[in-house]
């Protein structure tokens, strides 16, 4: 009970300066705004946006874990994703693009590494989702590594069409690395042990799967020197 009642007071808490924020945002005071995110992001893990922006996702859980009981964990990480989305908009809005889109991305990162270990992909309204982060992200490509992630979290929740979109851009990058083409042939696999319905739903075909397979085994075959 007192630590049902610890995270309940954390997401009050949050939800009240998130309120603020967005007050600040919407009479443009992004100076103001820059000091309140600031200041919340140093209250959860000692260091501001900018320094959390630069850190690995290993080394924010590891801030995160910090003195915290196990169920405060998940909760706390989903609440600096917020707040570096909201990073993120006030830099840009302030034409500081590069620290934006860092924001944007840790922040996107951070998220995926917390849902991958957590039991429930659900989140309440107030934290920022995939989606915003991947719109927010949108004028540049996003590292490798965020979109293996990326693909992983959507066979995930059964978003399987953004899942093979995921992967083509992958595939787009390194089209005839071996390590990207094995990586979509178990994907392909994994898939392929689906229920029609189930890939039907996930915006994915069986014929799609199928041919979807077949290609990146022609395309691996086709790496193999003749004997």
């Amino acid at each position: 009970m007192i630590r049902r009642d610890y995270i309940l007071r954390m997401i009050e808490e949050f939800i009240q300066v998130l309120a603020r924020i967005n007050a600040l945002k919407k009479g443009q005071l992004w100076q103001e705004a820059d000091g309140v995110i600031d200041a919340e992001i140093k209250r959860l893990v000692g260091a501001g946006a900018q320094a959390v922006s630069q850190m690995s996702e290993t080394e924010l859980l590891a801030k995160i874990i910090q003195c915290e009981p196990t169920q405060a964990v998940h909760d706390k990480a989903r609440l600096l994703t917020t707040l570096l989305n909201q990073a993120g908009e006030v830099a840009t809005a302030q034409n500081r693009l590069d620290e934006g889109r860092a924001c944007y991305l840790k922040g996107l990162n951070l998220l995926l590494e917390t849902m991958a270990n957590s039991e429930t992909s659900d989140c309440p309204d107030f934290v920022s989702t995939v989606e915003a982060f991947v719109m927010a992200l949108q004028e540049a490509p996003l590292p490798l590594s965020t979109q293996a992630r990326l693909m992983q979290h959507y066979e995930r929740v059964g978003s399987f069409g953004k899942a093979e979109d995921a992967l083509f851009a992958l595939l787009e990058a390194g089209p005839n690395e071996p390590k990207f083409l094995d990586f979509g042939i178990a994907f392909y696999q994994r898939l392929a042990r689906q229920g029609d319905s189930n890939l039907s739903a996930g915006n994915l075909s069986r014929a799609e799967v199928n041919a979807g397979l077949a290609d990146l085994e022609r395309r691996k075959g086709a790496l193999v020197p003749p004997s």
